[in-house]
């Protein structure tokens, strides 16, 4: 059933608009957003469709078509529970602005995959929300409430990165942000000219410390900031001495938030010079910092990358906020079924359930249907 039909089978009425909007993958730039660094994520072909109306009160009526029942009735905003709540923050942060509305959700993200299906839904949401109610936002404007809504209702600190992919990115590009001026740019990402293939290894572990891990990792940058008298640690110039003066985690994550901003720098200007198989080194670099740096990683994630690039990747990492979730590595085309295998007899040896694997083709930001 499509959510069109769904929505006309639980409200007996047509949906006032439908839109689209995608998960995304990280090419490189980890745990720098919210330190107002560089990222490079990209738009993945999943994502989230809402069909929405308007209501004229403040009850939100919300039907998931990846849920079975009737539809789910809000009427106190601040009591939704679960995953209505990046739904219901939307709207919540618009505070008078709007009034209800009558939702039906549908999703293909592959579920706990670290595609970001909570950014896909508040983008959707929003930009439905945003055309209904004639209030004029721009995609950027559209992600920042999406993030505010993770921030402020659902009480997640996540920086801007996901919700600007899903609102921002163009259909074969990787979407270059800076996360402090909030100026982005799409680079042309074309793998298949290179012969190239972007592998989605999606490990099927999500480790359940990681929302608090996540914190904490956030609050060790911002005290080693404070420390070291910069902003944000994107101000940090002189890595050398900002070493010198910090130890223990906050040391190790100004390591990784530093270089891994330089990494980003690096691969953008490999993929304007079109040596797109050249970032494999980057990526490479890049888990090795998330491993040991800012301590992110699994040993999924770990085994899955290492298995990779033995296979023959060109390079590979682990993508998202780690604690488990996917791996990426990049891939010659005549490679992938080599990597694949080593992926799998590495998974198997240790016993472990089997990975899936993704191609990751650079899709659409949030667009109307």
């Amino acid at each position: 059933m499509s959510v069109v039909e769904a929505f006309r089978q639980a409200y007996s009425a047509e949906p006032t608009t439908v839109w689209r909007a995608p998960g995304r993958v990280n090419l490189i730039g980890e745990h720098t957003d919210y330190n107002d660094g560089f990222v490079l994520p990209f738009a993945v072909p999943w994502g989230i469709t809402a069909a929405l109306s308007p209501r004229q009160d403040r009850t939100i009526r919300l039907l998931s078509l990846q849920s079975s029942g009737e539809p789910v009735v809000i009427s106190d905003w601040d009591a939704a529970q679960g995953w209505t709540r990046y739904v219901v923050g939307v709207p919540a942060m618009l505070g008078e602005r709007v009034q209800g509305a009558d939702i039906a959700i549908d999703g293909d993200l592959p579920a706990g995959a670290g595609l970001s299906s909570s950014a896909a839904l508040e983008v959707v949401v929003g930009s439905a929300l945003n055309e209904v109610y004639g209030l004029g936002m721009t995609p950027m404007e559209i992600a920042l409430l999406g993030q505010k809504a993770e921030n402020d209702f659902v009480g997640m600190p996540c920086g801007i990165m996901d919700q600007a992919a899903s609102a921002l990115c163009e259909d074969g590009r990787a979407l270059f942000l800076d996360c402090r001026s909030l100026g982005s740019r799409n680079i042309p990402l074309d793998l298949a000219s290179h012969g190239l293939r972007i592998l989605i290894i999606d490990t099927g572990v999500h480790h359940e410390l990681a929302d608090g891990q996540y914190a904490k990792r956030r609050a060790d940058c911002e005290s080693a900031a404070r420390r070291l008298g910069v902003d944000a640690l994107r101000d940090v110039t002189d890595l050398a001495g900002a070493l010198s003066v910090l130890q223990g985690d906050e040391r190790k994550r100004v390591q990784h938030v530093v270089t891994e901003n330089h990494r980003v720098e690096a691969v953008i200007g490999l993929l304007r010079a079109g040596a797109i198989a050249e970032i494999g080194a980057l990526l490479n670099a890049s888990h090795l910092s998330l491993r040991d740096q800012y301590e992110v990683s699994s040993p999924e994630l770990d085994v899955a990358v290492e298995a990779a690039v033995r296979g023959g990747a060109r390079g590979a990492r682990m993508t998202g906020g780690g604690f488990g979730g996917s791996a990426i590595a990049l891939v010659a085309e005549e490679r992938v079924p080599a990597v694949q295998e080593a992926v799998l007899a590495a998974y198997e040896e240790r016993g472990w359930k089997e990975p899936r694997f993704l191609p990751a083709t650079p899709a659409a930001g949030a667009h109307k249907i």
